[in-house]
């Protein structure tokens, strides 16, 4: 699974998997093991004895591999290894369990860490058996104000433990509702501002245009584009270990009856957006998808999934209930972490800070929408000069401060316990509304197994 893939200003190299981030660097106290307990350094953490001139480890997904190879390219003279892993993808859990194989021996932490995970730092930010975090604090003088100003309002919230943060974000992921511009002219429908509306054109499709989808449920993080987006407390994280679970509210129960709807007459099915069989059903099919920001580069224009024509896709606002303001859910963006361990701190902040807030990556590269506030509006120019977007791509920007705060970044996933508990029971035909019990237990226990208090 982990394969290193490039060293200092070597050979281009391949990576594994998109997904969303943490960066570490990684600290040792100067004259004392890095797992000891000695004093606090002028971070707010015990370092290790610093090398400027030490090569920096940097662990990335696929999606993230140029990434380093832009950094790289900006600035030659820092030396750069990349190891590429799977990214934590779909609950995987692969980067605390690597580091807690580190941990145990004492060495060979990475100095960055990029996850696409944005629960990661409720556990790299805790001591674990009396053993140094994991990650670096970064709000202590190792990352400037002015930078950590610099992020959307709200973009920093998972990265933030008691007060302090320990993580940058790559890109927001909040959910919108995308369309296919020319068949919903063709077809005679208004685009929904509301979630009743999106039900009553997705049961028209049903009878009137058979075959054509509005949605899809059948991937790990269904549940934060549809639950999250209602308001749904499954995931009411309210300190570092304890967690509110409530998914027989009525804000849990009114997106249940209407995906039991939409998934009964077939215009949402229980499919994952990355397989071959969505590609060969579904291309050309997709009248509307409730997604994240970047299902624009990942599924739509994207010439290995549906590679919807030139000015057709078209992306409107998040979808509200009547009577109420709109929220969304927040599917992913990544977060890039440093290890407290590093030798390097200095080099290992630099990558972190560029890679989050260049625009030479994060504007000119990066297929996800910005954390970075003014990378983000960079991004957003770029990709309506491109001509491709049937409308404007404000409601991104507007989403991402629609996120609804009352889903939290719990260390236990959510996609997997959905992807365990929901998805093969869709399958057998059994309804979302009579599984939400079935659903909260099995977040309650998960959330108990990880010490978590719940409520």
């Amino acid at each position: 699974m982990f394969r290193i893939t490039r060293a200092g200003h070597g050979r281009r190299w391949a990576g594994v998997i998109a997904g969303a981030g943490a960066i570490t660097t990684l600290l040792a106290l100067a004259g004392c093991s890095s797992n000891g307990g000695a004093s606090n350094g002028k971070y707010g953490f015990p370092e290790a004895q610093q090398d400027t001139s030490s090569t920096i480890t940097v662990w990335v997904d696929a999606d993230r591999s140029a990434a380093v190879t832009a950094f790289e390219k900006a600035n030659p003279s820092i030396k750069v290894k990349a190891v590429t892993y799977d990214g934590s993808a779909n609950g995987s859990n692969s980067f605390k369990t690597k580091m807690q194989l580190f941990d145990r021996a004492g060495s060979g932490w990475p100095d960055v860490v990029f996850s696409s995970q944005n629960n990661d730092a409720s556990w790299a930010s805790q001591k674990t058996n009396g053993k140094q975090a994991f990650a670096a604090q970064l709000d202590g003088g190792l990352v400037s104000k002015s930078t950590l100003d610099g992020f959307t309002k709200g973009a920093l919230d998972p990265c933030t433990v008691n007060g302090k943060v320990y993580c940058l974000r790559n890109d927001l992921a909040p959910v919108v509702l995308w369309y296919n511009k020319t068949l919903m002219q063709q077809f005679g429908y208004d685009v929904p501002t509301t979630w009743e509306q999106y039900q009553a054109i997705s049961e028209k499709v049903a009878t009137e245009h058979p075959g054509y989808i509005t949605g899809a449920v059948g991937d790990t993080f269904a549940s934060e584009i549809y639950f999250w987006s209602s308001k749904c407390q499954a995931n009411g994280i309210t300190g570092p270990k304890s967690v509110t679970v409530n998914t027989t509210s009525s804000e849990c129960k009114r997106m249940a009856s209407l995906l039991d709807t939409t998934i009964k007459n077939g215009t949402t099915p229980n499919i994952s957006v990355f397989t071959p069989e969505f590609v060969k059903n579904d291309t050309g099919k997709v009248l509307m998808m409730p997604g994240p920001a970047w299902y624009a580069g990942a599924i739509f224009n994207n010439p290995q999934s549906l590679n919807l024509p030139k000015g057709e896709l078209g992306v409107a606002p998040p979808l509200s209930w009547k009577g109420e303001d709109a929220t969304t859910g927040d599917v992913g963006g990544g977060t890039w972490f440093i290890s407290s361990h590093s030798k390097n701190l200095k080099n290992a902040e630099k990558f972190a800070e560029w890679v989050t807030t260049d625009d030479a990556y994060q504007a000119d590269i990066a297929p996800g929408y910005p954390a970075f506030a003014k990378a983000g509006d960079a991004w957003i120019s770029k990709q309506e000069g491109t001509g491709y977007y049937g409308t404007s791509l404000a409601p991104i920007t507007t989403a991402g401060s629609q996120i609804w705060s009352g889903w939290g970044a719990g260390s236990f996933s959510q996609e997997a316990i959905w992807a365990k508990t929901i998805t093969p029971a869709i399958a057998s035909g059994q309804s979302l509304v009579s599984l939400l019990p079935t659903w909260e237990t099995a977040i309650k226990n998960q959330a108990q197994v990880n010490g978590y208090t719940v409520k």
